[in-house]
């Protein structure tokens, strides 16, 4: 809105023009999406979020969940108003103290208009009472939140956190967190970071956690329920907390025997992507009938139909190279999902190297010879894929692909390098794939153009000279199947949500 003001005099009217800066501008609302062409609705402009604090209660028999979110941020421009993105019924919301307005719009949009405009560099603390039932809520026609028989679980791709606490729905705002969660006695409630407490008073325990490094929202993870949580520390001094749902049946021993390697992964990870980069390690299997996993950040969230056939190592040391590679450094957009998934599917090759059941190389080459070209499976461009073939398996094998023709191209000495000293570079931020392709040619000396173009970015299968220049086997040549391929294989649903 324009307000035209009317000054006596040519000397009022000079005076007012040199006592408003030329740049000044009314405030505006924020942009309800930060700008991800995937999803223009997730995630808000105008701010950034430092601290999420969320005191939550939550009744298992009920899936009703009450909860005060208290965020803390700072303006990014001038705002008249912000949105939050969240799905449960709001009853108070105030900003620095005040009472503000609010309205809901859109499929997720909480908007807000504070008592006050907010300048640009302005601290600001946002208080959100809200209750609601999470299983009753949809957005985008699917819900985020899985009803358990004894409670409830927060985990999805590329959203979670609306359906529990309003928030910056994006990678691109990393904030800490303390999440404490009233519950009744005998349930349990699992998050992210350590464990700072619990106490019980008539009939409800409190759980308090915390994260203390930077995480996305869709790495921050809920889920109460009956649980059996063990305790240990890996050999670097990092303390482990697992959960496994009381309910689990014929899995909980397969689920038991591979989540519970899962300090012995983490300190193998280091070799190849440098320190552990938090001080908080675990996973846990909650009673879901989903079929996926997630790397939740420091505490992977795994569902039982992982171990439905047995142990399944490879799924665990997948999502702790995304505590790195996905977590640490998070994707700065959407369609860079191939730095998450291109690199934790290419250490569960490592890995096979590591057991002994087929080398990083012979995987290669067997994926490129599985796959003729005429296999729409070389259609999908794990460099920029599409949001609908963010989680094809051509994101994973064929993105691991592209991890091993780098390799070839530049070397061991370089690659491992590579390896270790990305996740440092941009470490608790956001990078894009054209950000890994400058850095691996800053490190080796080469210019790389032309192989992630070839291997990330043609719809199409690399012809017999490039795949010979990566050291793969053409389809002609039979390959025999590594030991380990059946049990890769067997993660390839691991995000298919």
């Amino acid at each position: 809105m324009h307000r035209r003001i009317i000054v006596p005099g040519a000397l009022g009217a000079a005076s007012l023009m040199l006592a408003i800066p030329a740049s000044a501008a009314a405030p505006s609302p924020g942009a309800p999406g930060i700008g991800d062409p995937y999803y223009p609705a997730y995630g808000n402009g105008g701010y950034d979020v430092s601290h999420y604090d969320l005191r939550l209660k939550y009744q298992p028999a009920t899936d009703r969940l009450e909860g005060t979110a208290t965020i803390l941020a700072r303006t990014t421009e001038d705002l008249s108003r912000f949105n939050l993105d969240f799905l449960l019924d709001v009853g108070e919301v105030r900003v620095n103290g005040a009472e503000a307005s609010f309205t809901t719009s859109g499929e997720q949009e909480l908007e807000i208009t504070p008592a006050k405009p907010l300048a640009k560099g302005t601290a600001v603390t946002v208080v959100v009472r809200y209750s609601g039932v999470p299983s009753s809520k949809e957005a985008f026609g699917f819900t985020s939140w899985h009803r358990t028989p004894d409670g409830g679980v927060a985990a999805n791709e590329p959203e979670a956190a609306a359906w529990w606490f309003p928030g910056n729905d994006h990678p691109r705002d990393k904030a800490t967190y303390d999440v404490s969660v009233q519950v009744p006695d005998g349930t349990q409630a699992i998050s992210n970071g350590t464990l700072q407490s619990t106490s019980s008073r008539i009939g409800w325990t409190r759980w308090n956690w915390r994260s203390d490094k930077p995480q996305a929202t869709y790495l921050a993870t809920l889920a109460v329920g009956r649980f059996d949580l063990t305790t240990g520390t890996t050999e670097s001094g990092i303390p482990v907390v697992n959960a496994y749902s009381k309910d689990l049946g014929a899995d909980d021993g397969a689920a038991r025997a591979s989540v519970e390697r899962t300090g012995e992964i983490a300190d193998w990870l280091t070799g190849y992507f440098g320190p552990y980069p938090y001080n908080a390690l675990g996973g846990y299997v909650p009673n879901t009938d989903t079929g996926y996993a997630l790397e939740t950040q420091t505490r992977p969230f795994y569902s039982p139909r992982q171990f439905a056939n047995g142990s399944n190592v490879s799924v665990v040391v997948h999502e702790l190279a995304h505590q790195w590679y996905g977590d640490l450094v998070s994707v700065r957009g959407w369609k860079d999902i191939w730095i998450n998934e291109g690199f934790a599917r290419y250490a569960q090759w490592l890995w096979s190297e590591h057991e002994g059941e087929g080398t990083a190389q012979e995987l290669a080459d067997y994926t490129y010879a599985s796959h003729p070209a005429d296999d729409p499976f070389w259609t999908v461009r794990p460099g920029d894929p599409g949001p609908e073939n963010q989680f094809d398996l051509a994101v994973y094998d064929r993105g691991a692909l592209a991890v091993q023709a780098l390799r070839n191209e530049i070397g061991d000495e370089d690659f491992f390098a590579v390896l270790k000293g990305w996740p440092a570079r941009y470490a608790h931020g956001n990078a894009s794939v054209t950000d890994f392709q400058r850095y691996a040619e800053e490190v080796s000396g080469k210019p790389l153009t032309a192989l992630f173009d070839t291997w990330l970015f043609q719809p199409s299968r690399p012809d017999a000279p490039a795949a010979r220049a990566a050291s793969l086997a053409p389809a002609s040549d039979p390959q025999a199947q590594p030991r380990s391929w059946r049990k890769s294989a067997a993660t390839n649903d691991v995000h298919g949500h």
